[in-house]
Protein backbone atom coordinates (compact mmCIF):
# COMPACT_ATOMS: atom_id res chain seq x y z
CA UNK A 1 0.00 0.00 0.00
CA UNK A 2 1.31 3.44 -0.88
CA UNK A 3 0.15 6.75 0.54
CA UNK A 4 1.40 9.98 -0.97
CA UNK A 5 0.70 13.57 -0.08
CA UNK A 6 1.90 16.95 -1.23
CA UNK A 7 4.35 18.60 1.18
CA UNK A 8 3.54 22.30 1.43
CA UNK A 9 0.07 21.92 -0.05
CA UNK A 10 -1.92 23.46 2.81
CA UNK A 11 0.07 26.70 2.81
CA UNK A 12 0.22 26.80 -1.00
CA UNK A 13 -3.50 26.22 -1.47
CA UNK A 14 -4.46 28.81 1.14
CA UNK A 15 -2.98 31.47 -1.15
CA UNK A 16 -4.71 30.26 -4.34
CA UNK A 17 -8.08 30.45 -6.00
CA UNK A 18 -10.06 27.17 -5.94
CA UNK A 19 -9.64 26.90 -9.71
CA UNK A 20 -5.85 26.97 -9.33
CA UNK A 21 -5.96 24.23 -6.69
CA UNK A 22 -8.14 22.20 -9.05
CA UNK A 23 -5.68 22.66 -11.92
CA UNK A 24 -2.81 21.40 -9.79
CA UNK A 25 -4.63 18.36 -8.41
CA UNK A 26 -6.29 17.42 -11.70
CA UNK A 27 -2.98 17.66 -13.58
CA UNK A 28 -0.99 15.84 -10.93
CA UNK A 29 -3.39 13.00 -10.22
CA UNK A 30 -4.13 12.51 -13.92
CA UNK A 31 -0.40 12.08 -14.42
CA UNK A 32 -0.15 9.67 -11.47
CA UNK A 33 -3.09 7.65 -12.84
CA UNK A 34 -1.27 7.21 -16.16
CA UNK A 35 1.92 6.17 -14.34
CA UNK A 36 -0.10 3.71 -12.25
CA UNK A 37 -1.57 2.11 -15.36
CA UNK A 38 1.91 1.71 -16.89
CA UNK A 39 3.30 0.13 -13.70
CA UNK A 40 0.28 -2.11 -13.02
CA UNK A 41 -0.59 -0.22 -9.82
CA UNK A 42 -4.21 0.13 -8.70
CA UNK A 43 -5.31 3.57 -7.50
CA UNK A 44 -7.57 3.13 -4.50
CA UNK A 45 -8.59 6.79 -4.16
CA UNK A 46 -7.58 10.38 -3.70
CA UNK A 47 -8.58 12.35 -0.63
CA UNK A 48 -7.69 16.03 -0.95
CA UNK A 49 -3.95 16.06 -1.56
CA UNK A 50 -3.53 12.38 -0.59
CA UNK A 51 -3.10 9.69 -3.25
CA UNK A 52 -3.57 6.06 -2.18
CA UNK A 53 -2.59 3.12 -4.40
CA UNK A 54 -1.67 -0.55 -4.14
CA UNK A 55 0.29 -3.13 -6.08
CA UNK A 56 -0.52 -6.82 -5.80
CA UNK A 57 -4.26 -6.29 -5.40
CA UNK A 58 -6.68 -7.59 -6.41
CA UNK A 59 -4.28 -10.02 -8.11
CA UNK A 60 -1.24 -10.95 -5.97
CA UNK A 61 2.19 -10.38 -7.48
CA UNK A 62 5.57 -11.21 -5.96
CA UNK A 63 7.12 -7.85 -6.90
CA UNK A 64 4.39 -5.71 -5.27
CA UNK A 65 6.76 -3.82 -2.94
CA UNK A 66 9.30 -3.07 -5.68
CA UNK A 67 6.49 -2.01 -8.01
CA UNK A 68 5.11 0.45 -5.43
CA UNK A 69 8.57 1.85 -4.72
CA UNK A 70 9.25 2.39 -8.43
CA UNK A 71 5.83 3.97 -8.85
CA UNK A 72 6.52 6.37 -5.96
CA UNK A 73 9.88 7.29 -7.51
CA UNK A 74 8.22 7.89 -10.90
CA UNK A 75 5.64 10.14 -9.23
CA UNK A 76 8.38 12.19 -7.52
CA UNK A 77 10.27 12.70 -10.77
CA UNK A 78 7.16 13.66 -12.71
CA UNK A 79 5.98 15.98 -9.91
CA UNK A 80 9.14 18.07 -10.29
CA UNK A 81 8.63 18.42 -14.04
CA UNK A 82 4.93 19.21 -13.68
CA UNK A 83 5.32 21.84 -10.96
CA UNK A 84 8.00 23.59 -13.02
CA UNK A 85 5.61 23.73 -15.94
CA UNK A 86 2.63 24.84 -13.83
CA UNK A 87 4.65 27.52 -12.03
CA UNK A 88 4.15 29.75 -15.08
CA UNK A 89 0.39 29.93 -14.46
CA UNK A 90 0.07 29.01 -10.77
CA UNK A 91 2.95 31.04 -9.35
CA UNK A 92 6.67 30.46 -8.78
CA UNK A 93 6.25 28.88 -5.34
CA UNK A 94 4.42 26.01 -7.06
CA UNK A 95 7.89 24.59 -7.71
CA UNK A 96 8.44 24.35 -3.95
CA UNK A 97 5.77 21.65 -3.62
CA UNK A 98 7.05 18.08 -3.23
CA UNK A 99 5.59 14.62 -2.82
CA UNK A 100 6.21 12.46 0.22
CA UNK A 101 5.31 8.80 0.21
CA UNK A 102 4.79 6.07 2.75
CA UNK A 103 4.86 2.41 1.79
CA UNK A 104 3.75 -0.65 3.71
CA UNK A 105 3.74 -4.30 2.74
CA UNK A 106 1.83 -7.20 4.22
CA UNK A 107 -1.67 -8.58 4.58
CA UNK A 108 -4.56 -6.19 3.92
CA UNK A 109 -8.25 -6.18 4.68
CA UNK A 110 -10.74 -4.02 2.85
CA UNK A 111 -14.43 -3.40 3.15
CA UNK A 112 -17.15 -0.81 3.10
CA UNK A 113 -18.16 0.72 6.42
CA UNK A 114 -21.74 1.82 6.78
CA UNK A 115 -22.85 4.37 9.26
CA UNK A 116 -25.48 6.94 9.91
Amino acid sequence: VMFGDIAGFTAWSSQRQPSQVFILLESLYGLFDRLATRRGVFKVETIGDCYMAVAGLPDPRPDHAITCAKFARDCCVQMVALTRKLAVTLGPDTEDLAMRFGLNSGPVTAGVLRGQ
